[in-house]
């Protein structure tokens, strides 16, 4: 850990590439950090110890805006690839049911695997019972989400006592701001969903909402229909004056557009109409795309050239290991660059600046510039010329070297010490 005299150092770093996103990549460009702040970016040293890191790039931190670390442990995704999304949502209760989601062991393996990754920060789903104290430990600036799931009118109740709560703990909390996340719109009965609209606005707590995530729910919203409507019925939680036939997910859109800030998570089906609506919300509403999570399952192909041009808010998210190989934000970037599709640029956008956004933690993370938080990414670069740095970045297998988080760094590869 960094001592007290050490923290006030100035330090500089100096590497191959460094990306301030915000600004093209620098050649030998320089990072100099003064205690947990970025003081300077550029292509010289400003004062105190320069340290040549060599053929690497820094980037700030990466931004995993959406998962669920209590699948942590999990050796692969549950189910099979292409399965139905409501037979797999029947594994993760089974799942459920087998272990205990309150149980701190994946959390805190999870939170060492995103660090390990270059992740510097986490929109954590967490369900109720969840423990604070990984999160209060953990080198990661954290927004905990509390999963709400009530279909009913009665459980809904009890819902909002759950959120209060959460709520409040966050107020005497050190590391963990709170967010709120009414699941999704066939286990949220829509009563409760304004009640947290209401109190976000009040309270500025962010909400997640899963939606347009799957055909399936698509059908249900549409038609009162399908997989979901059979799945509810089975489990006593299907109320059919909660999604009236005709229901979109622009209907879910237009109301968490009330609130201080909403994260669509995933957004797989969302039309035209939808996404402008979205991009006229930019203000306060993202959307998270979870990579390779969507291709586990098969969706049909994401809008994400229809919602980058549109202008929303895109972040990424790696989901959870229920559904992904693992917790890489920079692998689900490189995922994206593999299909050639959007410039190197927006990608990397995709995993800091636009998720540290999502999160509400721009003003702190996201970008390398001058009154920014030190959290850093390194990542190793290949023994190679591109005329675009970020291809060396993302058409690489390369790992990350050694993460900064506030001024402090983990990482053996560069013999980097605190």
């Amino acid at each position: 850990m960094i001592s007290p005299n050490q923290s006030t150092q100035r330090r500089t770093l100096k590497a191959r590439y460094v990306f301030p996103v915000v600004a093209e990549p620098i050649v030998e460009g320089t990072v100099t950090i003064l205690g947990e702040q970025i003081v300077a970016v550029g292509s010289r040293a400003v004062g105190g110890q320069t340290e040549d890191l060599g053929n690497v790039a820094i980037l700030p931190g990466l931004v995993n805006a959406h998962t669920h670390l209590e699948f942590s442990d999990l050796p692969a995704p549950l189910g099979r690839p292409g399965m139905g999304f409501v037979d797999w949502i029947e594994a993760v209760i089974a799942f459920r049911r087998q272990s205990s989601g309150a149980a701190r062991q994946p959390v805190e393996l999870g939170l060492a695997q995103c660090h390990g990754l270059g992740v510097t920060a986490v929109g954590e789903i967490a369900r109720p019972g969840w423990q604070a104290e990984p999160f209060e430990r953990a080198p990661a600036d954290s927004v905990v989400f509390l999963e709400l799931i009530a279909p009913t009118l009665r459980a809904a109740s009890a819902a909002w006592e759950l959120a209060c709560e959460h709520v409040r703990a966050s107020r005497a909390a050190g590391r963990w701001r709170a967010g709120l996340s009414p699941h999704a719109p066939y286990s949220v009965h829509p009563s409760l969903i304004r009640r947290l609209v209401e109190d976000s606005q009040t309270g500025l707590v962010p909400l997640a909402f899963h939606l347009a995530e799957s055909r399936e729910e698509i059908e249900l919203l549409r038609r009162g229909t399908g997989p979901f409507r059979e799945f509810l019925e089975r489990i006593g939680g299907w109320q059919p004056d909660a999604i009236p036939p005709g229901t979109r997910p622009l209907d879910y859109l237009r109301l968490l557009s009330q609130s201080h800030r909403a994260i669509v998570v995933h957004g797989n089906y969302l039309d035209d109409e939808e996404i402008a609506f979205l991009a006229e919300h930019r203000d306060r509403m993202s959307v998270v795309y979870c990579p390779r999570t969507h291709a586990y399952f098969a969706h049909d192909p994401y809008p994400l050239a229809g919602l980058l041009s549109a202008g929303v808010t895109v972040a990424l998210g790696t989901d959870g290991r229920a559904s992904s190989p693992d917790l890489s934000v920079l692998a689900e970037v490189r995922f994206l660059a593999r299909q050639g599709t959007v410039r190197g640029s927006e990608l990397l956008e995709m995993g800091t600046l636009h998720a540290a956004r999502a999160l509400g933690l721009e003003g702190e993370l996201g970008t390398l510039e001058p009154g920014k938080v030190a959290s850093l990414a390194i990542v190793r670069l290949p023994e190679r010329d591109a005329a675009d740095p970020h291809e060396l970045l993302f058409d690489s297998d390369l790992p990350v070297e050694a993460t900064w988080w506030r001024g402090r760094v983990r990482g053996e590869g560069l013999g980097i010490r605190d």
